[in-house]
């Protein structure tokens, strides 16, 4: 069920990724550039209240307000004016999914923490308040030391801080809450000695005592009635403002206290000094600990393995309510035109999350899109209330289009050799889940696998089964799960969930074949629930909650798995490793690609379609690089083997092994392939050699051999630095550059053609196309942080100027000209800039045929068909065609960007359907007209003729000439 028609459609989207460089203001200055791009739709990250100094905005402090840190709500005005008076609209980023549990900037979550389980916000979280651990019952577990807690405690380190009567505990910059009702122990310390220095009717100490009365008549935070809960929520209150005019009226009565915090804040070397501090703390409704303890502990729901963003539950109608009033608001006013919806895969229940978010903005009709991401072959739930996806899956798609895979084996060869590894993906992938699981993610596993032994127990079928037995079966069958998640729902489950858990239990089955059967298909069964005659409605519903909150954690398993660890121990082609794709998949056939792009016309034609975004592993463009690689396996190896050599002595021994190892050291090599600067003869600057240094230290950890974020080398992390720095500046760097730069380059200047023509496919295709900030030129980014420097868009803005200027240019002549000009100073990235502007420029112009037009794939015939991927957009009497290279070093060679000689093509055609052979097009890019020929059975256009002056082309039919019918 797709979302109905949007009232503001994009034709195309310009992802801005708002922060201190780029305020609302910023960003409002930048809309007459977009508008003379060719956007419709300006696409920004999240605008919300995030937590203080946010690089990203995906950390929500309160939903409720417009971040202060980007402009507040008169910045914002004023970026929607600007938008709104060029035309363009507005989609945002939104996360439903968690919030930043910064415990002051965040005040639902500084309230839980002060009340607990009876503070009127914590049903906004997935806290589970009775955990396994006993000492954690009505407690939340806050892992944020960086010792042991006794060791931090005795310390000093942990600190009472009293400002204006406002009594809190301070580590460090971290702020928290004291439960009022338990600071009666703090107030009423050597109260004995208070009274004997003060007469019996002191004002000041009979308001202290007449408070302790009362904090010791407070129910207490582990209360669940309604009734108490509420009395507690309004005497904390009162009892918050006495004792700040207790602090402020009564200076006898402050400097006793003042005493008494520094009692309590003990003293460094005296550990029995610290004994107060410890027992006020234990009656906190927090637990404080040291960070590691939360891979084994923690008891609310995070974003994957991050214990500063929480979990929470938009399930409860309250809270989504209270989540969703502001953005709505702005959605109904008609200032935002649409949203992108971060990690749905999150929510306890996506469906019925989409259906509650679509009837609260439906009078606006906002476009809506998720950023889900789908494995090998997977569609989208049929049923989701969207517009589709953010696009991951056409990137994979159109990127597998620029890899051989007929060098598919010898890819893998050349790895296996040089690396010493022969593990297959899947084995990969699955032993990355387990070292997930077991390293950042037990304490989630461990909750499931309680809570499955309860189930167990109500069966005299299954309470045999032990907990250790359930907990290992569980752990394999995560590991197994082919996709990031199933959807079971309160509507039951679909074939597709079904197959998916069928899958998973199975191939756990095959790898375990020592376990006991009878547990697994006790698991499967669990997670596929059924009504069944002899089951009770109450069982029925705890058996399908349990199926959907594990769903919940199926999904950052495979995330952090497989994305964030597998795709760094597997590379025998780099490019391959990107969200949502499979390192495995080496190739996509021109078939494939136009299934796919049929497919998303039919089922979401108005999905985005992406090339880059701020979560993908590279650059756009630095990827098409590293497809190359695939037409140049032998010439690869070659080069592997001797930069290898040649870098011997930037490597170190730890532990007895070379460092980095041979894993690392043959991404990094690919990884500078994508990277390299174009156009640069010489030595990198050291700005270049930073980043290089920053990506390899996150991709040994990610890989988590040596060295991981929770376990870090020292040494094996100085080691990765040295060699980076040994082989791009150091005495080695003479050797290694020498060999490194002239295949680099002549990887990057046939890079150049896969880029084009990604781009223009992407312009092409079916659906939204999405350009992430900057990538009008060439983007050669790493993974974030990298790939979110700030853009100089005044450059881009310069250059935009004097693409106009081409643009508005009636003469072929002089067009072709400037081409060849852009193209030999392709290093510079004009002529992808002035590519992009020409094709969403056409867009615009022409919107319903890109947005409702049909799609037809254009057969090629001839000596150099592999080598051409062509496609006609048709909507009445308008039609557009997109011919591009592809597998470009057999045709292009040395000739690369530059279009090659004719006879390079030699008698390569595309095919015109016969409602399009009577058109004349003209070259979008040239200016050139061109007809198809009429000779022969069927009509055709020589590829030789197309892509003559350009290596890429975009076909306009002239509006006067309608196709026939």
């Amino acid at each position: 069920m797709a979302a109905p028609r949007s009232t503001h459609v994009p034709v195309s989207t310009y992802r801005l990724q708002l922060g201190e460089a780029l305020p609302f203001a910023a960003a409002a200055r930048l809309a007459p550039y977009l508008e003379r791009l060719g956007v419709t739709t300006c696409y920004a990250s999240p605008v919300l209240a995030a937590r203080p100094g946010s690089t990203h905005g995906y950390d929500t402090c309160d939903h409720g307000r417009l971040n202060p840190e980007l402009g507040g709500d008169e910045g914002f005005a004023a970026l929607t004016t600007a938008l709104q008076a060029a035309g363009i609209g507005l989609i945002v980023d939104f996360v439903p999914n968690h919030m930043s549990i910064d415990p002051v900037a965040n005040r639902w979550w500084r309230d839980v923490l002060e009340n607990g389980p009876s503070s009127e916000f914590a049903r906004n979280f997935d806290i589970d308040w009775s955990p396994v651990k006993s000492e954690l019952q009505s407690k939340v577990l806050l892992p944020v030391l960086g010792d042991q807690y006794g060791v931090v405690l005795d310390e000093g380190h942990l600190q009472i801080v009293c400002v204006d009567g406002h009594f809190s505990l301070r580590y460090f910059a971290l702020d928290l809450p004291l439960n009022p009702r338990h600071l009666r122990h703090l107030l009423g310390h050597r109260l004995d000695v208070l009274q004997a220095s003060r007469p019996a009717l002191d004002v000041g100490l009979n308001e202290l005592m007449s408070i302790l009365f009362h904090l010791d008549h407070m129910p207490s935070y582990t209360e669940s009635d309604p009734d108490r809960v509420a009395m507690l929520s309004r005497e904390k209150e009162v009892a918050r403002q006495r004792i700040v005019r207790l602090w402020t009226d009564h200076p006898e009565i402050r400097q006793h206290l003042e005493e008494n915090v520094r009692l309590f804040n003990g003293t460094p070397g005296d550990p029995r000094s610290f004994n107060l501090l410890h027992d006020l703390l234990e009656g906190q409704a927090y637990r404080l600990s040291y960070w590691r303890t939360a891979m084994h502990e923690i008891n609310y729901r995070r974003f994957f393995d991050i214990n500063d963003l929480a979990g929470i539950r938009v399930e409860e109608p309250r809270v989504f309510a209270d989540a969703h009033a502001r953005i709505a608001a702005l959605v109904t006013a008609g200032q935002v035109d649409g949203l992108r919806l971060d990690h749905i895969d999150g929510l306890f229940d996506p469906a019925g999350y989409l259906d509650r978010l679509a009837a609260l903005v439906a009078p606006a009709a906002p476009y809506v899109v998720v950023e889900k991401i789908l494995s090998r072959d997977e569609p989208l739930p049929a049923r989701w209330h969207t517009h589709g996806t953010t696009g991951y899956d056409f990137m994979n798609d159109v990127n597998g289009l620029f890899v051989d895979a007929g060098h598919a084996h010898l890819l893998r060869t050349i790895h296996r050799r040089f690396t010493g590894r022969t593990d297959a993906f899947a084995e990969i992938a699955y032993e990355s889940k387990k070292v997930v699981i077991a390293s950042s993610m037990s304490s989630e596993l461990n909750v499931l696998a309680h809570w499955l032994n309860r189930i167990s127990e109500q069966s005299r079928h299954t309470r045999d089964f032990t907990l250790d037995s359930l907990q290992e079966a569980l752990r394999e069958v995560v590991a197994c799960f082919p996709v990031y998640r199933t959807y079971v729902g309160y509507a039951g489950s679909e074939s597709r969930d079904e197959q998916a858990i069928d899958t998973a239990v199975g191939r756990a089955l095959e790898r375990n074949p020592a376990a006991e059967p009878s547990i697994f298909e006790f698991i499967r069964q669990r997670l596929r629930p059924i009504r069944l005659p002899d089951l009770a409605e109450d069982e029925y519903v705890a058996r399908r909650r349990f199926a959907m909150k594990f769903q919940q954690y199926t999904g950052p398993v495979e995330a952090k798995g497989v994305e964030d660890t597998a795709f760094y121990r597997y590379t025998p082609l780099l490019s391959l490793n990107e969200v949502g794709g499979d390192p495995d998949r080496i190739g996509r056939t021109v078939q494939q690609f136009h299934e796919a792009n049929r497919d998303r016309l039919q089922h979401w034609p108005q999905a985005m379609i992406a090339t880059a975004t701020h979560d993908t592993k590279r650059g756009e463009d630095a990827r098409a690089r590293i497809n190359v690689l695939s037409e140049l396996p032998a010439d690869w190896r070659t080069l592997v083997s001797r930069i290898s050599r040649a870098t011997a002595s930037a490597r170190t021994i730890v532990g007895g092994h070379p460092a980095p190892d041979r894993g690392d050291e043959y991404l990094f090599y690919q990884a500078l392939v994508g990277a390299w600067p174009a156009g640069l003869e010489g030595p990198p600057d050291e700005a270049f050699v930073a980043r290089m240094r920053a990506y390899m230290q996150k991709a040994v950890k990610e890989a988590k051999r040596h060295t991981s974020w929770v376990h870090p080398s020292a040494d094996y992390d100085a080691a990765v630095a040295r060699f980076v720095d040994g082989a791009l500046t150091g005495r080695t760097s003479r050797a290694f550059l020498r060999l490194f730069e002239p295949f680099a380059t002549r990887v990057a200047r046939l890079g150049v053609v896969n880029a084009l023509a990604q781009l223009v496919l992407k312009i092409a295709s079916p659906g939204v196309p999405d350009f992430y900030q900057g990538t009008e030129l060439w983007d050669l980014s790493l993974v974030d942080p990298d790939n979110r420097r700030p853009v100089n868009f005044a450059r881009r803005e310069r250059w935009l100027d004097d693409a106009l200027v081409w643009m508005a240019d009636p003469d072929p002549t002089r067009r072709i000209a400037t081409i060849g000009e852009l193209i030999d100073a392709w290093p510079d990235g004009r002529l992808k800039l002035f590519l992009t502007a020409a094709g969403l420029r056409l867009r615009r112009a022409h919107r319903d045929l890109f947005i409702d037009g049909g799609y037809l794939p254009l057969d090629a015939h001839g000596e150099r068909a592999a080598h051409v991927v062509a496609l006609a957009r048709r909507h009445g009497a308008a039609a557009a065609v997109a011919v591009v290279p592809r597998l470009v070093h057999t045709v292009f060679g040395s000739h690369a960007p530059a279009p090659p000689p004719a006879e390079a093509w030699a008698d390569t055609t595309i095919a015109v359907p016969a409602p399009l052979a009577g058109s004349t097009f003209t070259h979008v890019f040239t200016g050139e007209r061109i007809a198809p020929d009429p000779a022969g059975a069927a009509a055709r256009m020589r590829v030789a003729d197309l892509l003559r002056h350009a290596p890429v082309a975009l076909l306009i039919a002239d509006a006067q000439e309608a196709p026939s019918s």
